[in-house]
């Protein structure tokens, strides 16, 4: 494979090259989160109390510290902070990737000096990892919702569906930045500033509802809100998925997904001249 030859662009080779390295991502997932915690002494155990810990905090800060009440919901200090942690399950695994998509191709300049290595898999290896964190963050909730309400509803069920539009925009977004980090240095620190903008722009600490409703309308402008409106609905309000909205936010990240693929593959070339 020639680095300087034309790469496909087509979404199905955005499928293909996904399928086809399947078991070298999933191999560099798990060096990714391995590597995370090489070294100390807990080991993968970080990645299960850490989600505890920050669970803990925001229950306190929130419930006791601001007496904080989601509007729509109870009392319970437990209540608050499972839905606010909820938002932020959504959130972390968005910027996680996002914060270090600039840096993919940066930071591994020894696959792009290997002609045969594909590296338009790199944020797709970004987002296993993310999406493992988030996994065990989930574990953590269930935990949590299991010992102070009961069993989740069957319509927790539906999550997986929730997250499709999620890892697809992430994805699309990250190949975009990846490719732009390369060419663009300061993009690691713009994306920096955006992401806590962003975190603070969506539903996570406060419902929609709760704004006034000539802000309400923007604020479901933001891909972010669906997303986490829709997680808080099917995991905590025993809501089922708005469909309609799910087919359009999924063709919608389909589609940055596609165009982000294609970005990185017309760039991609260039990778080896600039590094």
């Amino acid at each position: 494979m020639n680095p300087h030859a034309p790469q496909s662009v087509q979404p199905l080779a955005m499928v293909a090259s996904i399928y086809k390295n399947r078991n070298l991502i999933f191999n560099l997932i798990k060096r990714e989160v391995m590597g995370r915690y090489r070294g100390s002494a807990m080991g993968l155990l970080w990645s299960f109390f850490n989600p505890v810990f920050m669970l803990t905090i925001y229950t306190f800060v929130f419930s006791v510290v601001f007496k904080a009440r989601w509007v729509g919901g109870s009392d319970s200090k437990v209540e608050f902070a499972l839905v606010l942690f909820t938002g932020l399950l959504v959130f972390n695994l968005f910027s996680e990737v996002i914060n270090q998509a600039p840096s993919l191709i940066l930071n591994n300049t020894n696959y792009v000096k290997k002609i045969i290595f594909p590296l338009e898999i790199l944020p797709i290896v970004a987002l296993g990892a993310a999406a493992f964190h988030m996994s065990v963050s989930l574990v953590v909730w269930l935990i949590f919702y299991f010992l102070f309400f009961s069993i989740p509803d069957w319509t927790a069920l539906q999550l997986p569906l929730v997250l499709i539009p999620l890892m697809l925009m992430t994805l699309g977004l990250a190949w975009l930045l990846a490719s732009l980090g390369v060419y663009l240095r300061d993009v690691g620190q713009i994306i920096g500033v955006v992401t806590m903008t962003l975190m603070f722009l969506s539903p996570i600490f406060y419902s929609v509802d709760s704004l006034p409703l000539e802000y309400q309308g923007i604020m479901h402008l933001n891909p972010l809100t669906y997303i986490v409106e829709e997680t808080r609905n099917v995991m905590i309000w025993h809501k089922s998925v708005n469909w309609p909205l799910w087919v359009f936010w999924t063709v919608l990240s389909t589609l940055i997904a596609w165009l982000g693929f294609a970005w990185f593959q017309k760039t991609r070339k260039g990778f080896a001249d600039v590094i």
